[in-house]
């Protein structure tokens, strides 16, 4: 799961699909493409948005994506264009890329929609997020454990 700064959209992404997997047969991890936020927990408002729905988010810490994550991830799912761009200039050829995606394309595979930023917004914007995340996270568990 990747996003800018790692630190509203991913980590709720990370903890909604975790929520959903068995934690002995996949890892679910998440980056974001910039740096300004490495060693961060997240966003308070995504914290309280994810505790809402049972879900502890609070002891994440936020990194950047790197080039060696396309060796360790088979699916790489981005919130929006820019983060798409960004991840596509590290891969190093197509497997690579291949792994990437949008991940409101699990919902819509042909609209490209992407998840809105949060950051700075209120509290209304971050339950947006939830929900969107919950839905396309609810389709990939579905793909992952049939």
């Amino acid at each position: 799961m990747v996003c800018l700064g790692n630190i509203c959209r991913s980590p709720l992404a990370e903890g909604i699909l975790k929520s959903k997997l068995n934690d002995h047969s996949f890892y679910v991890d998440s980056a974001g493409t910039a740096n300004y936020h490495v060693g961060n927990k997240p966003d308070i408002r995504s914290i309280e948005v994810a505790s809402k729905y049972g879900l502890n988010i609070s002891s994440l810490k936020s990194r950047q994506f790197k080039v060696k994550d396309f060796d360790f991830f088979d699916f790489i799912y981005v919130m929006d264009h820019s983060n798409l761009k960004n991840v596509l200039k590290l891969a190093r050829n197509s497997d690579d890329s291949n792994k990437v995606s949008l991940i409101l394309n699990e919902l819509t595979t042909k609209e490209n929609l992407e998840v809105p930023d949060p950051y700075y917004g209120g509290d209304e914007g971050f339950q947006t997020v939830y929900k969107l995340l919950d839905d396309a996270c609810n389709t990939i568990a579905r793909k992952l454990n049939s």
